[in-house]
């Protein structure tokens, strides 16, 4: 999808035309070497997923006060000094829910399935928005006490507590419920949470979009809750990285993005 934005970039402006965006394997334990390798090669910017987004932030000269907030960056852009973190996935999870299932974060209640990388940057989002409470489930309680301190600081008055996705309690009805784990990823993968538990969901937005429909969203389906999947969410995190990197607003290059993506995965 960036390369489809990119060829349309050119077609405008001449400076796009030898860009050009790759995918790379890199295990965690290479990822220093691989920044360094990157910058030497005179790389404009890199995109990180799990579960390098946490690592990098270690591993960069500096970032941007959103990505501080979420301790977890998906975005680099190289600069004089060296690289600069963002993290894209708060804006990307915000207009994927407005535009898929017409809800503001602002004054929802959410409940956030999972707390590592992904998750961090979509419970910054709902701090920042002004969520109306934040519930938080994850199968490790260490990595989730560990989110829960960081987003002590940025709650600003807003409840933020975890709870077992197997017995939830104390969920206001019509709670937004947002998988930022991987589970759904694999055919045989359990559901990360039985939405039968929970009184009264509102919606269900999976950030999972490859397969379209995981087992969380047929289970949601089946029980008439409105429910997404994380094509759009991928669209505008890819679409708002791509900003940073050519300074072309995101709202230009997300619809040819979005085509591009769908095509690709079948849509």
């Amino acid at each position: 999808m960036h390369n489809a934005a990119l060829a349309g970039l050119a077609r405008e402006d001449s400076r796009f035309a030898a860009w050009r965006y790759d995918a790379f394997d890199v295990e965690p334990d290479r990822l220093r070497t691989a920044l360094d390798l990157m910058r030497e090669r005179k790389f404009r910017g890199v995109n990180l997923t799990v579960p390098h987004k946490v690592l990098a932030v270690g591993m960069v000269a500096s970032l941007d006060p959103g990505a501080l907030e979420a301790g977890a960056v998906n975005t680099l852009l190289s600069d004089g000094q060296g690289w600069r973190g963002y993290n894209t996935d708060g804006y990307g999870i915000a207009t994927g829910v407005r535009e898929e299932l017409g809800i503001d974060l602002h004054g929802t209640s959410v409940v956030l399935l999972g707390a590592g990388g992904a998750a961090r940057g979509v419970a910054v989002e709902c701090l920042r928005a002004g969520c109306a409470g934040l519930w938080i489930a994850n199968r490790t309680r260490p990595n989730l006490d560990s989110l829960i301190a960081h987003l002590a600081p940025l709650a600003r008055g807003i409840a933020v507590q975890g709870i077992d996705a197997g017995r939830p309690e104390g969920i206001p009805a019509g709670a937004l419920i947002i998988n930022a784990t991987s589970a759904g990823l694999r055919p045989a993968d359990p559901a990360p949470a039985d939405l039968a538990a929970f009184r009264g969901v509102g919606a269900v937005y999976d950030m999972i979009y490859n397969p379209p429909l995981t087992r969380l969203l047929a289970q949601a389906r089946g029980l008439g809750i409105p429910c997404a999947n994380g094509l759009g969410m991928l669209v505008h995190q890819g679409a708002m990285a791509l900003e940073i990197w050519t300074g072309v607003p995101s709202s230009r290059t997300a619809p040819v993005m979005r085509a591009a993506a769908a095509k690709a995965l079948g849509y």
